[in-house]
């Protein structure tokens, strides 16, 4: 292996030229020592035609021939196994809110937040938020993007994902879809058993009054 084209072809050849590579990928494509590789690596980082996302964790830059950029959510997903995405990017995937999002947000399962910002992909954060047992995935859809799968909140989860983040209080709610500037027939058309599975997911009292709340207040 001579130059950075053969890695590039190989990553390409290999099914690996829209995903993520790992080191181990890496490594078993590429022949020669330890330091050899490392090399490789390095070179290809230098040129342009790599991309370090994280420690061990690397994609085709954009620019690459033939290759085609994931999807953030599935980017994201990567980054962090295990999370999906939720919040304001999963609301305004659906459609819930009128503004872009310039960042992907997840919600990640353990206790520690997580923040990437990279100067070609994005910014990306993860949050862990106070979930029961069992309850992390509740009302969360696997949707496929370019072939790619990612994990993605439903929009009333992801707008309790929210309010579990920002600790909002019951009282705090009642106004909270408007300052959104979320249709309220959305949140009118939910089915009842929606509802009561939201209920069950996160793990302080204070989120089911304030899920309490908010169906009270889309009712008026």
């Amino acid at each position: 292996m001579h130059d950075m084209q053969t890695l590039t072809q190989l990553i390409l050849e290999n099914g690996l030229g829209s995903r993520i590579i790992s080191r181990d990928q890496l490594a078993r494509m590429l022949e020669g020592s330890p330091q050899r590789r490392y090399n490789l690596v390095n070179r290809a980082l230098r040129k342009g035609e790599l991309l370090q996302l994280q420690r061990g964790k690397y994609l085709l830059a954009p620019s690459t021939l033939l290759n085609s950029t994931p999807h953030p959510f599935v980017l994201a997903q990567a980054l962090a196994p295990g999370s999906f995405i939720s919040f304001e990017s999963a609301l305004c995937f659906h459609g819930w809110i009128p503004e872009a999002v310039p960042v992907t947000m997840s919600v990640v399962p353990g206790r520690r937040q997580l923040e990437i910002n990279h100067p070609i992909l994005g910014l990306y954060r993860m949050y862990p938020i106070a979930i029961q047992e069992g309850g992390l995935l509740e009302s969360v859809e696997r949707i496929t993007f370019n072939g790619h799968a990612a994990l993605v909140a439903m929009p009333l989860r992801a707008l309790l994902d929210i309010i579990c983040r920002r600790k909002l209080a019951p009282e705090e709610v009642r106004g909270f879809a408007d300052a959104m500037r979320i249709d309220v027939e959305h949140l009118r058309n939910i089915a009842p058993e929606v509802w009561l599975s939201m209920a069950r997911v996160y793990r302080h009292k204070r989120m089911a009054l304030c899920i309490t709340a908010l169906r009270e207040a889309c009712k008026k």
